[in-house]
């Protein structure tokens, strides 16, 4: 007759001890390794395999370790910890350290019973770690099964990347690029989104009926969508129709995945304004119906939308639980590293004197060709004015860009009515900042309408391709120089331009130019979004091996296709808009691709070129970007410009151009009659729009979840887990004591390598399995780095990664068993003199296992969970005086003032291990006090849905393990007296 095992109780099997697991039955034990993953568990039949109970043996005096073997035991034990007992059941299997103020969503999202949030966040303050926790978190508490995130597809790799680097998810690409072969793999009447239980899905594929018919069938139970905004439309939409339809589509995609009540939706986004509120009430109707008609101005409809909306800048949360906060200390104030300024400059260029010449020309032809097309109609006119504005655009791009313009057929020249052509020419002509898509939008429009004008265009563009080089072309002149100061400083500069023709001769004209060991490389739209994340870091790999050299330097020369979304912050650190775009939030979103969290200059550098005597550019500078600066200036944060706004100042200039030509370029445009009226309103409507946002950041300020509650939980956190620089102190000590060696070069990265060649076999062996075999075969350096992001053959300082929990595990391993061979730098008993104590201390090493019911909305969830607490007393065992956790904490760093005879040492150890059954009572106590303090923490971060902690169960295992003693003995008044004691 067999034995019936409890959840979380110990038995033996196959020759190791293991945790019985909730899922178990009579006939068949579900089992975890004691001290193991998730990845190691077992089911195991008692009928047929021998399983008896197991006692944790406890530690044996003859086993003596030094004054670092409790914190490299306790380490060892913590890293290999996969789901703590706190209401967070993911933080110990990510390998991101999530800041304080990104737990604020994961917060707000467990106090749903189905999670509905808008995640408005700044640029930069990371909002991918924000939905990647808390999806992370509901698969982990099964809340959710599924997963679909909706992404643009220039983003699908990197949010591919971010999810399976950090969160440990692996997401399968559904992209028009890959859902052919996905459908290969298909049974039949198999849906792919059955099949792969998480993907990320471009939202311009599914949005077509075919693929958006099966994705709503079989939508997953969670679905993030990023770039939310370009998902709803304004109702008063009456510009750029493409974009519109474009947007109505998505808008039906979401609003059917939306409809189902008890489906978890997050959507992502920095701009859910865009200043329009009809676009706004639409997005918030996605999250919940019945907030798209809340009164906003009323304390209660604010109050409601709190509890589904979270929107911060940087300056929210750059310091963060500090006494400003109402928090008592600053104990726990967390400074997030944003580069603290922007340092920016206007730099001015002049054209040659043929180039001059080619830009009246064109003028000229623009002019003759508007007014020409104004006889003929309504929509000759609009074709004709898109064609004039390309033609111009293109002009003061590059003469590159000039000389495809004038030789290209004009977008809108096959429109049949003025509202086609608008629809045709704008996306390409203008840089919408509501523009959902980026894609294209690079290529030289073309300026050709008809056949009749084909040799004068003809003429313009073989006099634009002989102006190629820095002696006629002064605006490259002057951005090798800009760039040349840059290197000389330091800096990895990104050099945006308006079309492909452009980047591609810059980065043509500047080989060579910059230095022998600056590396350039040019990204456009005519490469694939995985073919530029690949050129990118192709050229961070050549630059860094070019490391040792003092001038080692990388130049990116890029287009808008990665003005949104990509991150660039880890290999550039400054910025020059080559081509002046016309709208001035277009130049906020290239910047923020590097100045965000991670960059680690303090400061980037921003240069913003500009042609003074070309007509157009002056004039922009002037209206749009000195009036947005100075918003900026005023609110402390950047106002999104309306598309209307930018539009209206760029329409005004350019007619300015063709009826004064370039030789009135320094009259005010203020002082253009006819325009002054429609000038005082885009002024008007941009300061209303300020004053919205301005607004906006007290009504929609985030105020569901206080900074002291945020407090209360990062605390527990990093006492149950501990921090990052816990796990890379680890490995380097481990390492050593294991006799790798190791090269730390402490140049500010964290990163160190290592070589394993006299280590021990068994370390080798499972390090081989995670880095493989030849690299330990050969016994060639590995590098160990600080951040997640790693190439093969290379270890992540993060607790999840496999080298780093191969290594836990070898510690762990060879401390309870004294019979490994070679080093054991961990070891289950210890004994220090020490100055860092007055009298007798015992330091205990505790490891708690709870049985966890978890109340969930398919039911409850049985969960076994554990938990490793250090506990100190003074004096002996029988009239122990117990310190509190941060005493017995403090004892890890105290290190030994004296040597410890060995018999000493073997006596108290002996004394400290036969009074551990007195002191059991205590752990029992313990025990039961910090399964309350589980208990409370669960209920408090649910708080505020009483159904999501009905039922809820902390139940600590009998008995704890007692994996080290370690006994810390008072510095003698002589070494020698202390050693005849």
């Amino acid at each position: 007759m067999s034995l019936t095992y409890t959840a979380g109780s110990l038995v033996a099997a196959r020759g190791r001890e293991w945790v019985v697991l909730p899922e178990s039955a009579p006939d068949m034990l579900v089992l975890r390794p004691l001290g193991g993953s998730e990845d190691d568990i077992a089911a195991v039949f008692p009928s047929f395999e021998e399983v008896r109970p197991a006692e944790f043996a406890a530690p044996s005096p003859a086993d003596l370790g030094d004054q670092r073997a409790a914190g490299l035991l306790r380490t060892a034990l913590r890293v290999g910890f996969r789901s703590g007992a706190g209401p967070f059941r993911s933080l110990a299997s990510i390998a991101v350290e999530p800041r304080a103020y990104q737990l604020v969503p994961l917060l707000m999202a467990l106090r749903q019973r189905t999670v509905r949030l808008l995640i408005s966040d700044d640029v930069g303050i990371g909002k991918t770690v924000e939905a990647g926790l808390i999806a992370k978190e509901l698969l982990a508490q099964g809340e959710a099964t599924r997963l679909a995130v909706l992404c643009s597809p220039a983003l699908a790799e990197q949010w591919q990347g971010e999810l399976r680097e950090k969160f440990g998810i692996d997401a399968e690409l559904v992209l028009a690029s890959t859902v052919t072969r996905l459908e290969r793999g298909l049974e039949l009447g198999q849906s792919l989104f059955d099949k792969h239980p998480c993907t990320i899905i471009s939202t311009d594929f599914i949005k077509s009926t075919r693929h958006r018919e099966d994705f709503i069938r079989h939508c997953p139970d969670l679905v993030i969508v990023d770039e939310a905004h370009t998902c709803v439309a304004a109702d008063d939409t009456t510009q750029g129709g493409t974009s519109s339809a474009a947007n109505q589509l998505r808008y039906e995609l979401l609003r059917r995945v939306s409809a189902k009540a008890d489906r978890h939706l997050l959507l992502l986004t920095a701009t859910p304004h865009s200043g329009k509120e009809s676009a706004f009430r639409n997005l918030l109707g996605l999250v919940r119906p019945e907030l798209a008609t809340l009164d906003l101005e009323s304390p209660a409809g604010r109050a409601k939308l709190a509890e589904h909306f979270v929107a911060r800048k940087r300056a929210d949360v750059r310091d963060y639980l500090t006494k400003e906060d109402g928090l008592a200390d600053d104990s726990l104030a967390e400074r997030t590293a944003f580069p603290s300024d922007r340092w920016t400059k206007d730099e001015p260029y002049k054209l040659t004197p043929a180039y001059r010449a080619l830009l009246d020309d064109a003028i000229a032809y623009a002019r003759d060709r508007v007014t020409a097309a104004g006889e003929q109609g309504k929509r000759e006119a609009r074709i004709a004015w898109w064609s004039v504005i390309a033609l111009l655009r293109s002009m003061v791009s590059s003469p590159a860009a000039a000389a495809q313009t004038l030789k290209t057929r004009s977008e809108s020249a096959t429109a049949r009515t003025a509202q086609e052509a608008d629809a045709l020419g704008a996306p390409v002509a203008a840089d919408s900042a509501e523009n959902d898509r980026l894609e294209g939008m690079d290529v030289a429009p073309g300026a050709a309408e008809s056949e009749e004008a084909g040799a004068r265009l003809l003429e313009l563009s073989q006099r634009a391709a002989q102006l190629v080089g820095p002696s006629e072309d002064a605006k490259l002149k002057a951005l090798t120089r800009h760039l040349k100061g840059l290197i000389a400083d330091g800096y990895h500069p990104i050099v945006f331009c308006r079309y492909i023709p452009t980047a591609e001769y810059l980065a043509t004209q500047l080989e060579g130019k910059l230095g022998k060991r600056t590396k350039i490389a040019a990204v456009t739209g005519t490469l694939s979004p995985q073919q530029r994340l690949e050129r990118i870091e192709q050229l961070a790999a050549e630059s860094a091996e070019e490391a040792g050299a003092p001038v080692a330097r990388r130049v990116l020369i890029a287009t808008d296709c990665l003005s949104e979304g990509v991150n660039l912050q880890h290999y550039f650190d400054a910025v020059v808009h080559y081509d002046l775009a016309w709208n001035p939030t277009r130049h906020d979103q290239r910047e923020g691709r590097v100045d965000r969290y991670g960059q680690k200059r303090d400061q980037v550098r921003v240069i913003t070129m500009y042609g003074e005597d070309n007509g157009i550019d002056g004039k922009v500078l002037d209206v749009l970007f000195k009036k947005h600066r100075q918003i900026k200036k005023d609110l402390g944060i950047s106002v999104s410009v309306p598309d209307e706004t930018a539009s209206g100042v760029t329409d005004a200039v350019v007619e300015w151009l063709l009826l004064h030509g370039r030789q009135g370029s320094q009259e005010s445009l203020f002082d253009l009659d006819g325009h002054q009226e429609s000038l005082d309103r885009i002024e008007r409507e941009w300061n209303s729009a300020a004053e919205r946002e301005k607004t906006s950041r007290s009504k929609y300020a985030q105020r569901a979840i206080h900074p002291e509650e945020v407090a209360r939980e990062v605390a527990a956190v990093r006492a149950a887990l501990g921090g990052a620089h816990e796990v890379r102190d680890f490995a380097l000590e481990a390492l050593r004591d294991l006799d790798a060696l190791v090269r730390d070069p402490r140049d500010g990265t964290g990163d160190f390598t290592t070589q394993l060649g006299g280590a021990p076999a068994g370390l080798r062996d499972a390090l081989a399995a995670t880095l493989g075999g030849r690299l330990i075969e050969e016994d060639r350096e590995i590098p160990f780095r600080t951040t997640p992001a790693i190439a093969r053959g290379e270890a992540a300082l993060v607790r999840t990664d496999p080298a780093i929990g191969a290594i836990a595990s070898y510690i762990l391993d060879s401390a309870l068993d004294a019979n490994t061979p070679g080093p054991r730098p961990a070891r289950r008993c210890g004994v220090v003199t020490t100055d860092a104590v007055t009298i007798r201390t015992t330091l205990l090493l505790v490891r708690y296992r709870f049985h966890l019911t978890l109340p969930s909305r398919t039911g409850e969830r049985q969960l076994v969970a554990e938990d490793a607490r250090l506990l100190a007393y003074e004096g002996m065992p029988s009239r122990a005086r117990w310190l509190d956790d941060d005493a017995a904490t403090a004892l890890l760093a105290a290190r030994a003032t004296a040597n410890t005879h060995e018999q000493l040492a073997r006596n108290q150890i002996t004394r400290a291990l036969d009074g551990l059954p007195g002191l059991s009572a205590h752990l029992t106590k313990y025990g039961t006090h910090l399964a309350a303090e589980l208990d409370t923490s669960h209920r408090r971060v649910r708080k505020a849905n009483e159904e999501i902690v009905r039922g809820l169960k902390v139940v600590p295992q009998e008995p704890a393990d007692v994996l080290g003693v370690y006994v810390y003995l008072p510095q003698p008044a002589s070494t020698v007296s202390g050693a005849e004691a």
